[in-house]
C-alpha cells in the first residue's frame, strides 16, 4: 500500500508542477498559439498538399480521401508520382514483405469507366477506414479487370465488387505490391 501512495504523491507532484508553469494571466488564445505548429518551427505557408496530394477513393458508397507516401513496386512509384504531380512516393522494396496481417486490400481498376484512378478509370476501392477492425494504412494491391463481354459500370463498395467477380464480371488479381495509403477522411470521420 505505501509503494502506491509514493507512486500516486510522485504522480501528483509532477502533475502539479507541470500545470503551474502555465502562466494563469495569459489569456487562453496566447497558450494556444504557444503551442501551434509555428512555435514548433514549422513553416505555416506549407500544406500537407505540398508533400502529399490528397486523393479520392470509395469505401462502403462514401467518399475517402488518402495520401500515397511509400510503395514497394518502382515502376508504380514512378506512376504515382507523376499522377501526384511530382510529390514523391518513395520505393521501399520491403513492403512487399510485410506480413498479412499488416495489410489491407485496395482494389484498383485497370480498364473500365473512365475516372481518377491511378489508370485513368474509376477511383480505387478500400475495405476499411479507420475505427474497422481490419484498417490498416499498408494495402495490398488488388488489380480489378472488367471482363471484355460486360458493360463497367462505377462499383462503390467491396461487397459490388465482389459481387460483380462472383458473376463473372470482373476479374480480381493480387499484384503482390503493397502501398502505405493512410485515410485522412472517411464517411462519418476525419483524423
Amino acid at each position: 500500500m505505501k509503494i502506491n501512495i509514493v507512486i500516486f504523491s510522485l504522480g501528483a507532484a509532477v502533475l502539479f508542477g507541470a500545470c503551474s508553469s502555465i502562466p494563469t494571466s495569459a489569456p487562453a488564445t496566447e497558450i494556444a498559439t504557444e503551442s501551434s505548429m509555428d512555435s514548433m518551427g514549422m513553416d505555416s505557408t506549407m500544406s500537407s498538399q505540398d508533400f502529399a496530394p490528397l486523393v479520392g477513393g470509395i469505401y462502403e458508397d462514401g467518399e475517402v480521401l488518402f495520401i500515397h507516401t511509400e510503395i514497394s513496386d518502382p515502376d508504380v512509384a514512378t506512376l504515382l508520382t507523376d499522377m501526384m504531380g511530382g510529390a514523391v512516393v518513395v520505393l521501399v522494396p520491403e513492403l512487399a514483405e510485410a506480413p498479412s496481417a499488416l495489410l489491407a486490400n485496395v482494389y484498383v481498376f485497370t480498364n473500365g469507366l473512365e475516372g481518377f484512378g491511378p489508370f485513368g478509370f474509376q477511383q480505387d476501392i478500400f475495405d476499411s477506414v479507420p475505427g474497422d477492425d481490419g484498417y490498416r494504412p499498408l494495402r495490398e494491391v488488388n488489380l480489378v479487370e472488367w471482363n471484355s463481354d460486360v458493360e463497367p459500370r462505377e462499383l462503390r463498395s467491396v461487397a459490388d465488387l465482389l459481387s460483380a467477380e462472383t458473376d463473372g464480371e470482373v476479374t480480381i488479381t493480387q499484384s503482390g505490391i503493397v502501398v502505405n495509403m493512410p485515410i485522412l477522411s472517411w464517411p462519418d470521420g476525419t483524423r
